[in-house]
């Protein structure tokens, strides 16, 4: 699609372009901001800050399950390579056959809630302390310790 200006004479032409000079400029510089902006989008870190949230993570693992695919190999490798290492030939398989059932039924949220579960055996529980509330030192109220 031509565009047609309206130039009558010298003057109009080197003022129209001046103004196709000023919009060549200004157009070059908005691509390459949007270029710089596009490119910026792609980069490692913002890949990592948009997909390798907690969050991202449950959502991918639900569709492609790759939390229950990678327990599935390894489970079996790290049974058989420390708890049962100087078992024989067919324990290990049974072994390995085992854990790798096991490890396909463990998806992400199983993961998390066996962390957190274990992590609370290793945390001492904090007392619910209600502000307000006086402590019993044994005294009785009455006493003139008190």
């Amino acid at each position: 699609m031509k565009k047609r200006y309206n130039i009558q004479n010298m003057e109009d032409l080197h003022a129209q372009i001046l103004v196709l000079k000023s919009d060549y400029v200004v157009q070059g510089d908005q691509l390459k901001v949007n270029v710089k902006g596009y490119i910026k989008q792609f980069t490692i870190g913002s890949l990592i800050k948009k997909y390798a949230t907690p969050s991202a993570f449950l959502k991918i693992d639900d569709k492609l399950n790759i939390s229950s695919k990678l327990m599935s190999l390894v489970l079996p490798l790290l049974m058989n390579s420390t708890i049962f290492r100087g078992s024989g030939f067919m324990t290990k398989a049974l072994i390995g056959l085992a854990t790798s059932k096991m490890g396909k039924t463990l998806d992400a949220e199983h993961l998390s809630a066996i962390f957190n579960s274990v992590k609370s055996w290793f945390n001492k529980p904090k007392e619910p302390t209600k502000k307000g509330m006086q402590i019993d030192y044994g005294i009785p109220p009455d006493s003139e310790t008190y």
